[in-house]
């Protein structure tokens, strides 16, 4: 006779096990202020300052950053994920210039970024005008190239989206036409804007959700008796159908949306 199956939870032989398992999963309680300290954390570091407000009122707890700051990061991440990077580079060195002066890879990233827009909005009519996305690779790029052999490499792509048809690009020249290139990098702004300001880059939220992967998948190294599948919690495949047709609850309305193609963002969907 075959051997049972001794991680499925129809398996009566199995049902001690699978029960031990949820058993111990439920006596872990986290209490209520934990959990709204998370998630408020979770609004402040990633931008949600109308949500942030509305929480604090309904928790009845305060942000402890101000939400002016937030707002700030928000007018900048907004400004990246449209494609106004002089604008989000102009408010950055308002907010601080020593963000972009002490990070020489991450404003030349900043500035390829600009001149994929140019580029974008160069070769998106026939016979449109290069020049000014030559002129700034030449003025503000290229001064910058000798310094690091990567920034070398990134132009030189870069200039490449000149040359060649949009429908014929390979994929790392149509990559960085792609909208998560904006999404990326204003992500790595808004971490460098929170590091200035002696804030943690991450929240706590994300950082448990890697930690939970993590044992998770030590658990499963080691063999030990877990389900086939785990449900996060966060939300099922279901829910995030159902999520990009309808109004975030969390105040899409008034916060913009990270996820670069207008769809919620699962971590509080």
């Amino acid at each position: 006779m075959a051997s049972t199956n001794v991680m499925s939870p129809t398996s009566s032989s199995t049902t001690p096990t699978w029960h031990q398992f949820e058993r111990r999963v439920d006596e872990v309680k986290a209490s209520k202020a934990d959990i709204n300290c998370l998630v408020m954390d979770y609004l402040v570091t990633n931008g949600y300052p109308a949500a942030a407000k509305r929480f604090a009122v309904e928790a009845n707890i305060q942000p402890k950053a101000d939400i002016g700051s937030i707002e700030e990061r928000v007018e900048i991440r907004s400004a990246i994920h449209s494609g106004d990077i002089q604008t989000a580079i102009e408010k950055i060195n308002e907010l601080n210039p020593q963000i972009l002066d002490e990070d020489p890879s991450l404003h030349f990233s900043l500035l390829r970024l600009q001149l994929v827009e140019l580029i974008r909005k160069c070769t998106s009519t026939p016979n449109g005008d290069i020049t000014p996305a030559l002129d700034f690779a030449t003025s503000r790029l290229a001064p910058r190239a000798p310094t690091n052999p990567q920034f070398l490499e990134d132009l030189e792509r870069t200039l490449a989206l000149l040359i060649f048809p949009a429908e014929n690009l390979t994929v790392p020249l149509a990559n960085l036409l792609h909208p998560d290139l904006r999404k990326d990098i204003a992500t790595r702004v808004n971490e460098a804007i929170l590091e200035s300001q002696g804030a943690r880059k991450e929240a706590r939220l994300r950082n448990l959700v890697k930690l939970r992967a993590w044992a998770e998948q030590k658990a499963r190294d080691t063999k030990q008796a877990i389900p086939d599948h785990l449900d996060i919690g966060l939300h099922s495949d279901k829910s995030t159908a159902n999520a990009q047709h309808r109004p975030s609850q969390n105040g899409s309305s008034d916060d913009a949306v990270m996820a670069n193609d207008g769809s919620i963002d699962p971590m509080i969907a």
